[in-house]
């Protein structure tokens, strides 16, 4: 039974990086005991085959390039099993990184022209908050549209 635990955790990390939350998840989901599950877990830290830290700078990375924010990284991250002070450690929403990636995502979806109409500035407010961008972001992409009208 261990050896099986051990190959299912190898496959599962040939893929992607996990947390240690999603890895036991999935082990419960497959029918091995609980015990089995939390010594596995052990052995793959130890070894340094399994890392939280690792994990958190890889799914910030990857959710980053795809346009999200750190408000909903944050969020993913908790579901995720990552305590709050492991995500502060990592996910400053202060960097200025943050907000190139709100206008790009802004720009993406909707051009380059701001928005000149209020009803399409509050439609593109609600795509980036959704995203995951703080109302401070989102409020600073569009504040030359403010100095233009």
């Amino acid at each position: 039974m261990a050896q099986e635990i051990i190959t299912v955790l190898l496959r599962l990390l040939a893929n992607r990086e996990h947390s240690q939350l999603e890895l036991k998840r999935k082990l419960q989901q497959k029918g091995f005991a609980a015990v089995a599950i939390e010594a596995a877990l052990l052995q793959f830290s130890a070894k340094h085959l399994q890392s939280d830290d690792r994990f958190i700078e890889a799914y910030i990375h990857a959710r980053r390039q795809r346009g999200y924010g750190p408000v909903r990284i944050g969020h993913e991250l908790r579901e995720r099993g990552i305590t709050a002070a492991a995500i502060n450690q990592y996910l400053k929403g202060s960097d200025p990184l943050w907000l190139q990636r709100a206008r790009y995502a802004r720009e993406k979806k909707f051009g380059a022209a701001l928005p000149t109409g209020f009803s399409e500035r509050i439609r593109q407010q609600r795509f980036l908050e959704y995203r995951g961008f703080t109302p401070e972001q989102v409020n600073r992409i569009f504040e030359t549209a403010d100095d233009i009208a």
